[in-house]
């Protein structure tokens, strides 16, 4: 029976290992794509905005989305 429970043990040391080092995989990938990302983002910061570029920007939705419309919060008046 104590040959049992020692093969049990081997088999959980050797799953946590499994899952530590698959965590590890995760997150070495999380962290490539996030940095991918911010790059992509930093880049496109830079050749859109940068050098005063901003002063000539173009929004396509400016004022088209009002953070207050008065026509949807007047007031009736009776």
């Amino acid at each position: 029976m104590t040959s049992f429970w020692l093969f049990l043990s081997d088999v959980f040391t050797w799953s946590f290992g499994f899952f530590e080092a698959a965590g590890n995989v995760v997150n070495w990938v999380l962290f490539l794509i996030a940095s991918a990302l911010f790059t992509y983002w930093c880049y496109i910061l830079v050749t859109t905005l940068g050098g005063n570029k901003d002063k000539e920007y173009f929004s396509p939705t400016e004022g088209n989305h009002p953070y207050y419309d008065p026509k949807i919060y007047e007031k009736e008046s009776k």
